[in-house]
């Protein structure tokens, strides 16, 4: 059964991305997927690119049979705009039915899982997209699919040498203080907990959160949040049999040996998550979402509208989500 990769936002780079990555197949043992996307728009990138690509329209039951010697395709309803840099009028609902049609695809076990090629939010939310981005809306598939199945999508980027995973995510810096409470902290290391053993494959998950203040609240006198909240959540989980330290200061845990002492840091914000893994490994890390009842990862970079169409842009973090998605759906995680 092949995985089910999302064309992403039509204008940017995520349907070269695709293609290099097709031509990299065999050098990169990838295995098979199939693109949901508008074929006239994949075969007009290749001529655009002068990528040497066959565009074989597929069901998701053939494309395994068909990925050596073409990059199947399952053609959407909606046509998508073929032109690159900035995303056209035509595209979101193409985006949309992508994403909607690969988690169906798993939910009726006809693909494996989905990896969804990146999208620019302003243009969906101008033809009225209801969510404040891809893991929200794949939440509420979630929800809507597998209705007795816990859907609570939590954002991890995963590296080669460091995991970390925002509790609090696409809110700005003034909101994080009331955001980070108990609940929300114990919730995020439950789901990282149990997703790092039963997809990850580590028998004995080791967490560590991060502190919200500089140097965790130095006990109090730089803000009373890492004594009040961040100490309660870890005790309380502590005592249910989650592996977890912490509060640390976020400026001494992402170094080499401060890395081998955790599986996945919990951080307090977006960019405390996201700066350390995407310096230490831009080009290898993916997005995974936990807390869903499939598979779903993504390359940790966005659209690229600036390069898109000039052939340059690199096919590297979408090949790792690839195969991570791959490995993460056969349950061989290490």
């Amino acid at each position: 059964m092949a995985l089910a990769v999302t064309m992403g936002d039509p204008a940017g780079i995520g349907p070269e991305l695709l293609l290099a990555a097709w031509l990299a197949r065999d050098e990169q043992t990838l295995p098979a997927f199939y693109v949901l996307a508008d074929p006239a728009m994949m075969r007009a990138r290749a001529e655009m690119l002068g990528l040497e690509v066959p565009i074989a329209e597929c069901t998701p039951e053939d494309a395994a049979g068909r990925f050596s010697a073409a990059l199947p395709v399952f053609a959407l309803e909606n046509r998508a705009d073929h032109g690159v840099g900035a995303a056209g009028p035509a595209s979101p609902a193409a985006v949309v039915e992508a994403i909607e049609t690969a988690v169906t695809h798993i939910h009726e076990n006809r693909a494996r899982g989905v990896v969804t090629a990146p999208i620019t939010k302003k243009s969906l939310y101008e033809a009225g997209f209801a969510y404040p981005g891809h893991t929200e809306f794949l939440g509420a598939l979630a929800e809507r699919l597998w209705p007795g199945e816990p859907a609570d999508p939590v954002m991890m980027l995963a590296g080669p040498d460091l995991r970390t995973v925002p509790v609090t995510v696409h809110i700005p810096i003034s909101d994080i203080p009331a955001a980070w409470t108990v609940d929300r902290i114990a919730s995020v290391a439950r789901i990282t907990a149990r997703d790092l053993k039963y997809r990850f494959r580590i028998s004995s998950p080791r967490l560590a959160l991060a502190g919200l203040n500089p140097h965790a609240g130095e006990g109090g006198s730089i803000g009373l949040e890492d004594e009040t909240v961040s100490r309660k959540a870890v005790e309380i989980l502590r005592a249910e049999g989650i592996d977890i330290t912490g509060p640390h200061p976020g400026d001494t845990l992402f170094h080499a040996r401060a890395r081998k002492q955790y599986d996945a840091a919990l951080c307090a914000y977006h960019d405390q998550a996201l700066i350390p893994v995407k310096t230490i490994a831009f080009d290898e890390t993916v997005n995974v979402t936990q807390g869903l009842p499939f598979v779903r990862t993504s390359p940790d970079h966005g659209t690229a509208f600036d390069i898109a169409g000039k052939g340059i842009a690199l096919p590297d973090s979408l090949i790792a989500a690839i195969r991570l998605a791959d490995t993460l759906s056969k349950g061989d995680a290490a």
